[in-house]
């Protein structure tokens, strides 16, 4: 096997958004440029579209979720219902079984984030 032979180097660009299908979720696009799939032994990287006034839906998961926010603007609400602001260039760590939910706060502009999941919860 020729070295480099297994990397993968796509665009966002090129991959098509799907309405994200979770209940609760409003305004939700998701797209998916690196999964399991693609031979990733631990994690996917998954990137959310929330247009203006949408949100993901208030849950839980039995893992740590990693976020990114690369446009756009929005908060973390907290299991205590605390709402932790976000901006382009922040950085989100959620433990595994703690309540949360992702809001877009503009009524113009969608917040687009990274979300790093295990491979199986992609």
């Amino acid at each position: 096997m020729n070295e480099g032979q297994n990397v993968k180097i796509i665009n966002i660009d090129s991959i098509s958004k799907v309405k994200a299908k979770m209940d609760g979720a409003e305004n939700v696009f998701k797209q998916v440029p690196i999964a399991s799939a693609d031979g990733s032994p631990t994690f996917s990287f998954r990137v959310f579209s929330i247009e203006s006034n949408g949100h993901t839906p208030y849950h839980t998961h039995p893992f740590e979720h990693l976020n990114y926010v690369i446009e756009g603007e929005g908060c973390l609400v907290t299991e205590s219902g605390e709402k932790k602001n976000l901006r382009k260039g922040d950085f989100a760590l959620v433990l595994p079984n703690e309540k949360h939910q992702y809001r877009n706060s503009s009524n113009s502009e969608t917040m687009v984030m990274i979300c790093a999941v295990p491979k199986e919860y992609e």
